[in-house]
């Protein structure tokens, strides 16, 4: 077993004093040294809790020979980012914690790596870190939240402030008795979001141990998992097990095919490229469309479907979901578990893991085949489609699992406004029609950071007059909880000179799910062919100048002046 920091201790003994000053024991500096990352505190309930696990991560690091060294990063939430400028840091924090985590891991030679975390921008930070340090590494997922009244989620907010805003018959009470409803327990927010999506990104990718994904986070089995996380990075050490021999092209097609049958969000196709392009792999867009074009959709989650992740694990998580679609993966990819992804099914089979689990999901009445349907009876085929067209001509991405069908095309009239704010606003005084499509622009990675529009979307669908009547448009990202016909991450961006900057309140603007269309079918509300758009488009570029973002500074100015397109993950 490797040994850590042999050479360099001779080089300098301020090293050792340095670490027994630390607390470390005498006898910890000659066994392999692990290092253990959470982003615990108190920011949100995704990260409070995670020093509970970095705990029992340690306790099995002890147990096999090694030494664990625990550091901290604390993570940022989408929901406290809201409706003000916090939301333009958020997809920037992704690639500060995963700088944080290589500055961690690079100033000591550690032998091995395990991080913690449970929700969205901070699940694929560490999985970037993980593939950019490439020592041996497993990542223990932060589990689920408990159900909120009703089996309802944190989700709720999007009635209640709509109702706030409009003053439309909500009383205080009502008020007070969400906020203290609606998180009812730490973990990651229990519908299908980006943070559980990336849980399970981080299964599916073979990084994290096997039913790890989704684990409540109230119960005994997620300090389980999190011992046993500990006990596996001492075998990877053992055995040289690095993220390059697991996160390989296969791995990438298998998460893609679970992401596709679990109807996850619509931010992992920034993320796992973005991961990808650590080691060097190109995660084209055009490989998710071509998945989701033949892998069924079983996944009964919310908010594709009826049911929370809590009752995804107990029908099986991503083990019952990967065995379902057995026929559809690469069962050879090599795992965390120093196994491959075939014997890590088989094993977990013989368990008892399905049988035992499905009691809890009896508890609520249901049967796993409520919440995982069986691959004959699925009704739809993938969940999220790759458009192209004259006004997205590197991609836009919409979850239409999400999506109700008589939404799924459209010919509309643009709402165009450079700004999520003055489009909330907008959507709130009940300035837009049946029939509209709201564009927002200058909100993509170089606009201004690429927040999300949960804010927004929730607005539409809590409005009896717009829900299942208006679509939306933006260069802008969403939340994983989005619901609706929600078009994002329009590439090239306003900001970068995309078509979507040409664009005004009044032109036609028509998409097609089935036929992966998104284009610019009118001008000032008549309709023309796509060539005559062309060249209106071309002239409109050479007199209209690009919204000019405000001054910037820190890390917000150097991520909106580098980052990528979102088709290519919207990283440096």
């Amino acid at each position: 077993m490797a040994i850590c920091s042999a050479r360099e201790r001779e080089l300098w003994a301020q090293f050792d004093a340095l670490q027994l000053g630390s607390g470390w024991d005498e006898e910890d500096i000659g066994k392999p040294q692990i290092l253990v990352e959470d982003v615990f505190g108190d920011s949100h309930p995704g990260s409070v809790h995670l020093n509970q696990l970095s705990e029992q991560i340690c306790r099995g690091v002890y147990e096999k020979g090694g030494a664990p060294g625990r550091f901290h990063t604390t993570d940022l939430c989408d929901g406290c980012a809201q409706g003000h400028d916090g939301m333009n840091m958020i997809l920037a924090s992704r690639e500060a914690i995963c700088d944080m985590v290589e500055l961690h891991a690079g100033f000591v030679p550690w032998d091995g790596m395990v991080l913690c975390s449970s929700c969205d921008k901070s699940i694929p930070a560490h999985l970037k870190a993980i593939a950019r340090v490439n020592i041996p590494s497993v990542f223990v997922p932060g589990g689920s939240m408990r159900p909120g009244p009703n089996q309802t989620t944190s989700l709720v907010a999007g009635s209640i402030s709509l109702r706030q805003k409009q003053k439309d018959g909500i009383t205080p009470e009502e008020i007070r008795d969400y906020k203290l409803t609606g998180c009812p327990s730490a973990g990651a927010c229990t519908f299908l979001g980006t943070a559980s999506t990336m849980q399970c990104m981080a299964e599916a990718l073979g990084l994290a141990l096997p039913g790890s994904a989704l684990v409540p986070a109230t119960m005994r089995d997620i300090l389980a998992y999190s011992r046993k996380a500990g006990r596996a990075i001492m075998n990877l050490v053992a055995k040289k097990i690095r993220p390059a021999d697991i996160l390989t092209p296969a791995a990438f097609k298998n998460a893609i095919v679970i992401h596709s049958a679990i109807g996850g969000s619509t931010n992992a196709t920034l993320h796992l490229p973005s991961v990808a392009r650590e080691l060097g792999i190109e995660l084209a867009p055009e490989l998710f469309d071509e998945i989701n074009h033949k892998i069924p959709h079983i996944g009964n989650i919310h908010p594709s479907g009826e049911h929370l992740t809590e009752a995804f694990w107990f029908a099986g998580g991503i083990p019952a979901v990967q065995w379902a679609l057995r026929d559809f993966l690469d069962l050879d990819v090599m795992t965390v578990t120093g196994q491959t992804l075939g014997e890590n099914l088989e094993a977990i089979g013989k368990s008892g893991f399905y049988t035992r689990n499905e009691g809890y999901l009896h508890n609520y009445g249901l049967q796993k085949e409520q919440v995982i349907i069986p691959v004959d009876e699925a009704a739809e085929t993938g969940s999220i489609a790759i458009l192209k067209g004259n006004l997205a001509p590197e991609g836009a991405v919409i979850k239409y699992s999400a999506c109700e069908k008589d939404m799924r095309s459209l010919t509309g009239t643009a709402r165009v406004y450079d700004s999520e704010e003055d489009a909330h606003a907008a959507v709130v005084a009940g300035d837009l029609n049946p029939g509209d499509i709201l564009v927002i622009r200058y909100e993509g990675p170089r606009g201004s950071g690429m927040p999300e529009m949960l804010m927004t979307t929730e607005a539409i669908v809590c409005d009896h007059k717009l829900n299942g009547k208006v679509s939306l448009v933006t260069d802008g990202r969403f939340s994983g909880a989005t619901r609706g016909a929600a078009i994002g991450h329009v590439s090239p961006e306003a900001a970068a000179g995309g078509p979507l900057a040409y664009i005004h309140t009044g032109d036609v603007i028509s998409y097609d799910i089935e036929k992966r269309t998104l284009d610019v079918v009118g001008i000032d509300g008549k309709i023309m062919t796509l060539e005559e758009v062309s060249v209106v488009l071309e002239e409109r570029k050479k007199t209209w100048p690009l919204k000019q973002p405000p001054v910037r500074k820190g890390i917000l100015k150097r991520y909106t002046e580098h980052a990528l397109s979102a088709m290519q993950g919207a990283g440096y």
